[in-house]
């Protein structure tokens, strides 16, 4: 309903000189009068119009402040937010470039409890039953793997725009991944950086799980080379978009953690399931 003031201010604004000079012939005026063809009675109401045209001008420029606000990602930021952000990065805010630079900007994750709907998070429990551990002596420190199912195809390899070490068709997935955002969004695509991918070791704060880390299952990746706060629920906006490419590809996102940890993407366990389905694993 919101283009309505904006007829209403285009009629009017068109209206107004018709008025003006339509009126004197609709109203007889006395033949001696020698003033503007017009009475006071039809100035009054003309002025009441151009008030009233002025006060629909204040509410579309209300309106266009309102209609600032741009939804991406599902995450939500006002015009002020890109201007914050192009600022931080010493870009012009006044250039058509706000939503490229605020990529890095900090976000709330919008209903981060439900951003894997329908994909299975493959548990430890899983991964150990499918694959057994990736070592025996597991630490808290990241060590080689000498599991040979698995160290058999672990690679490394330039992927995009990282460079990771992980299993084979999880490093094909992600291939898949990064293609359809370059494709897609190249500039988000030429800020994409990792924070990390293999790493054999115990879950922080377990004794007897192994991570997603620790089976070249799972890759951190930020904006920017800017790490993420753990668990305050909040990221960076660029994060939020590419975990849509993500979710797309069957890899599940870190955001929905208790403890969210944004940087995060692993292989679902759908994906797990089918790539051992097709040998792959």
């Amino acid at each position: 309903m919101r283009i309505v003031p904006a007829i209403i201010l285009a009629v009017a604004i068109i209206l107004a000189p018709i008025l003006w000079y339509v009126f004197p012939i609709l109203v007889p005026m006395d033949e001696n009068f020698e003033g503007p063809a017009i009475d006071s009675g039809a100035r009054i109401e003309i002025e009441m119009l151009s008030q009233q045209i002025e006060d629909l001008r204040n509410k579309i420029d209300r309106m266009a402040n309102e209609l600032s606000q741009v939804q991406i990602g599902g995450v939500t930021l006002l015009q002020e937010d890109y201007d914050d952000a192009a600022d931080s990065f010493g870009y012009d805010s006044s250039t058509p470039n706000e939503i490229i630079d605020a990529y890095a900007q900090v976000v709330l994750i919008a209903d981060r409890k439900n951003v894997n709907d329908g994909l299975e998070l493959a548990r430890p429990s899983f991964l150990r039953e499918t694959f057994g551990l990736p070592r025996e002596d597991l630490s808290n420190d990241c060590q080689p793997m000498t599991n040979e199912r698995l160290k058999s195809k672990l690679v490394l390899e330039e992927v995009g725009p990282v460079r990771v070490r992980m299993l084979k068709p999880a490093i094909e997935s992600l291939r898949d991944v990064f293609d359809n955002i370059r494709r897609t969004d190249p500039d988000l695509y030429a800020r994409i950086n990792t924070a990390g991918s293999l790493c054999v070791r115990f879950i922080r704060g377990s004794t007897t799980s192994a991570s997603a880390h620790a089976y070249g299952l799972a890759v951190d990746l930020n904006i920017d080379g800017v790490l993420d706060t753990l668990g305050d629920g909040k990221t960076q906006l660029g994060l939020t978009i590419l975990a849509d490419f993500f979710r797309q590809e069957g890899w599940v996102w870190g955001a929905a953690w208790g403890r969210e940890d944004s940087m995060h993407f692993e292989v679902s366990r759908n994906k797990i399931e089918e790539w051992v389905d097709q040998g792959l694993l």
